[in-house]
């Protein structure tokens, strides 16, 4: 396990155009709150890869891959999620090249904000609701069971009440 990197100071490497390393550091990566409920990153100091590379012009092309999992209620019958996600996020960065080309995670002078990429990284790779697994299926809108333990739950449908009046009419 490498040591704790928030932010990479790139310019230390010392790459000339063309020229690439690869990197193996830690980065702490704070929880995240969806719907008042929060949801923990494990681990909390997620091992990443950075490959650096430096362009022909005075900038650097970078790759960032990792895997972690978030722990916290399932969305759908709230019992504990902790699914697992891979990400593998790239940025460039050109200076004068234009806003596309110039990465909001490198200050000016090729200090890097890994802390901040790796967690923009991780919630582009989230789906929109945290499950259990993939085919959850919630609790029972009218009790509240979890249908994941009884698939056959089911509850007597009521009348619609749109048509309660007709059940007064009597055909004697």
């Amino acid at each position: 396990m490498a040591t704790r990197t928030d932010t990479f100071d790139l310019s230390r490497l010392g790459l000339t155009s063309g020229e690439g390393r690869r990197l193996d550091l830690s980065v702490h990566v704070d929880p995240f709150v969806f719907g008042e409920q929060t949801y923990a990153v494990v681990p909390d100091l997620v091992d990443t890869r950075l490959d650096v590379s430096r362009t022909t012009g005075p900038g650097y092309a970078l790759r960032l891959r990792f895997s972690a999992a978030l722990e916290g209620p399932c969305f759908r019958c709230l019992e504990p999620a902790v699914p697992e996600f891979a990400v593998d996020a790239r940025e460039v960065h050109v200076p004068g090249g234009g806003e596309e080309l110039e990465s909001p995670y490198l200050g000016d002078k090729g200090e890097l904000d890994l802390e901040a990429w790796v967690r923009d990284a991780f919630a582009l790779t989230l789906p929109a609701q945290i499950t259990c697994r993939s085919d959850c299926a919630g609790l029972c809108d009218a009790c509240g069971a979890n249908l994941n333990e009884d698939p056959a739950h089911a509850h007597e449908r009521e009348p619609d009440a749109r048509w309660a009046k007709l059940s007064e009419l009597r055909f004697d």
